[in-house]
């Protein structure tokens, strides 16, 4: 292959398919993030013709092509949250192996998602990921002109595709283990009373403590973080402490074990038993091994990202994708 020698114009297309010995549509496929047949031998001419010839593509253009801007906003009340490390990095990494960029857009309450809609801030995407509970469906949609937006908060509707974790039966199992070790007093630390997902987190605890027999003695409301749980432990461990504190993130679970580590001798409870919620990869390591209830992430993600590469398959109505999840025993119980 041969390089025009001082040229004064930017590279087109039609030079990169020039000098690879293909046509314009082959070459845009093979420069495309969109994954399209394109065989293994013509996209290495392509993408060294373009190299060669310092041709980067024209991304506005293309999006008027394709309709699309390969842009996925993931809206989020804040990222402060240690599960959130072990679900987003996963998250943005298969987003963009199937071609996709992310932006993340936070919303810490109800006052800034109408900001956004009063000062017409809106993002062109091809889709929206909700974490964030202060937005339901209807409103996304208008924040972001956008019809494909998958709820994963709690407040969807039928025009939205919704992944949740099936939370019951893995908070089931939790306490029926505590129940087994002859927990009678429990203690639960829970996190933001505004998220419908939490609600419904905190129902299930309920009907389990009742249905095994143990009696709820005191609840403390934290926000999910390490700092609120180490908060919590002076409010639950002291002389009158339950037989098991349970906690609604494992990042407050963390927090009442570094307050109460005298309890936990070789991280084994002999006042109370802990528990916690997320199965972050951390309870793995000797640090925090705390009994813990989790879903798979992988299939979780795998879920969305479908919805998000496949908008097609989705049609108004259909029932939330529920992932299950279940209980993880480690030392701490």
């Amino acid at each position: 292959m041969t390089q025009n020698i001082g040229r004064d114009t930017a590279p087109t297309i039609a030079d990169v398919a020039k000098l690879a010995g293909v046509s314009r549509a082959v070459a845009s496929r093979a420069l495309s993030n969109e994954p399209r047949p394109v065989s293994a031998d013509k996209r290495e001419r392509v993408v060294e013709a373009a190299a060669r010839l310092g041709y980067k593509p024209n991304l506005l253009a293309q999006s008027l092509t394709t309709k699309t801007v390969n842009l996925i906003a993931v809206v989020v009340n804040h990222i402060h949250d240690l599960s959130d490390l072990d679900l987003f990095d996963r998250l943005l990494d298969q987003i963009q192996s199937i071609g996709k960029q992310v932006i993340m857009i936070r919303i810490g309450s109800v006052a800034r998602v109408e900001e956004f809609l009063r000062n017409g801030v809106a993002y062109h995407v091809d889709a929206a990921l909700v974490f964030s509970d202060f937005a339901d469906a209807p409103t996304v949609r208008r924040m972001f002109r956008s019809d494909l937006v998958v709820m994963l908060n709690g407040l969807h509707d039928d025009l939205s595709p919704v992944v949740m974790p099936d939370e019951g039966s893995g908070i089931a199992e939790a306490v029926a283990n505590a129940a087994k070790k002859g927990v009678k007093r429990a203690g639960l630390v829970t996190g933001r009373s505004s998220s419908p997902m939490e609600q419904a987190r905190i129902g299930f605890y309920r009907q389990a403590f009742t249905k095994n027999g143990i009696e709820l003695v005191h609840t403390v409301q934290g926000d999910y973080s390490y700092e609120s749980g180490h908060a919590a432990a002076k409010e639950l461990a002291g002389a009158d402490c339950p037989d098991a504190i349970f906690c609604t993130s494992d990042a407050m679970a963390m927090g009442i074990l570094d307050v109460c580590r005298a309890d936990f001798p070789g991280n084994r409870p002999t006042r109370f038993r802990l528990y916690g919620f997320d199965n972050l990869s951390l309870t793995d390591f000797d640090a925090y091994p705390i009994s813990s209830i989790g879903y798979d992430k992988s299939v979780y993600v795998e879920h969305i990202v479908d919805f998000i590469a496949n908008p097609g398959d989705f049609h108004p109505g259909q029932p939330p994708v529920i992932v299950p999840t279940t209980y993880f025993p480690r030392l701490t119980a």
